[in-house]
């Protein structure tokens, strides 16, 4: 890639998050959208293989078409109400939009473009798509929470949550497990949404920090099978095991602070009178565990059968940079016991 193409690229990637935070008017929020898309996709087709130029051509299709269905619902919306405000949406340019918002995500049941994009990228670009190119529909959906359909935010978050536990179940590729543990967690978002928006933004928060450490581990191991993880423990002992510690923060298991968003969402459900929607919640939640403890379990408990005699890669120094890794395995790990400062009033 040009040297002043990656530059470019990030920065356009920053204007169009930020353009869709601070708009109030929804064609500078489509605008954003669009920018944030058209950014992304050098970056997903520059390794020149066909796997990624289908990547990229899927994603390109995928959010062209949620694009438009967006630009038709705020036209529609324009047209009945008269205003282009992000706080004015009626009915049916609602639902439209709940479906474009969630296909640009990855929701289900508009989930199947994800694993098979993310399988086609590197991890660096995956990490980007899981992560930084969801802020601006989740900006949108926060801001407009109180206009969209609850009850299909709430199915669409129990499906996903489902799904994505479904998924990633028979999974060798480490890239459409992760794809299915991004499905799961926009599940949690979705149904706690209509509820409480400051534990949606918590929930956010979190997923951005464990979801970043997973990918960050990846790339420092340099895999993306599940099979190669078995080696990992030998070339990077500790950071092997920090990074089953992180697996289990993303299954939500305490004491990890994936436990803390599972555990607040589960009691403000039952707290709203939704007791069968938490308890299908916290069960399906065992479907994705399954995957997360098959991969904590490859990762640390397991060592690969053949010697060598040559030095040890982890007595060798790396060339990688590890502050950010460091840091988001830290935050992924040890952030349950600043509950009470974080819960929401």
């Amino acid at each position: 890639m040009y040297p002043y193409t990656t530059p470019i690229v990030l920065f356009s990637l920053l204007l169009g998050t930020t353009l869709t935070f601070s708009s109030s008017h929804w064609l500078l929020a489509w605008m954003g959208l669009e920018i944030n898309t058209l950014a992304i996709l050098p970056l997903m087709i520059k390794t020149h293989h066909p796997r990624a130029t289908e990547a990229t051509t899927k994603y390109f299709l995928t959010q062209a078409t949620a694009s438009a269905l967006i630009l038709f619902s705020t036209m529609m919306n324009a047209w009945s109400t008269g205003e282009w405000e992000l706080k004015e949406l009626s009915t049916l340019p609602s639902n439209m939009m709940t479906i474009a918002l969630m296909m640009k995500m990855g929701v289900a049941p508009t989930h199947f473009w994800l694993p098979e994009v993310l399988q086609g990228v590197d991890l660096t670009t995956g990490l980007i798509i899981s992560t930084w190119q969801k802020l601006a529909p989740l900006s949108l959906m926060l801001t407009t929470h109180n206009l969209l359909n609850h009850n299909l935010l709430t199915l669409a978050g129990l499906t996903s949550i489902l799904l994505g536990g479904w998924l990633g179940l028979n999974q060798t590729q480490l890239r459409k497990i992760m794809a299915s543990s991004s499905i799961a967690h926009l599940g949690w978002m979705m149904v706690i949404l209509p509820i409480s928006p400051a534990l949606f933004i918590l929930n956010v928060i979190i997923y951005l920090i464990m979801t970043s450490a997973m990918f960050l581990s990846m790339k420092f191991f340099n895999v993306t099978k599940f099979n190669s993880l078995t080696i990992s423990s030998s070339k990077t002992p500790a950071l092997a095991i920090t990074s089953s510690i992180v697996l289990l923060s993303l299954g939500g298991l305490p004491p990890t602070t994936g436990f803390m968003p599972k555990w607040l969402i589960l009691q403000e459900l039952t707290k709203q009178h939704l007791p069968t929607t938490a308890t299908i919640m916290a069960i399906s939640t065992l479907l994705s565990l399954f995957f997360y403890l098959r991969l904590s379990y490859s990762l640390a408990l397991t060592q690969s059968p053949n010697t060598t005699n040559s030095l040890t890669t982890w007595r060798l120094k790396s060339n990688q940079t590890t502050f950010l890794l460091a840091m988001m395995v830290t935050l992924s790990m040890m952030l349950l016991p600043m509950t009470p400062c974080l819960i929401p009033t």
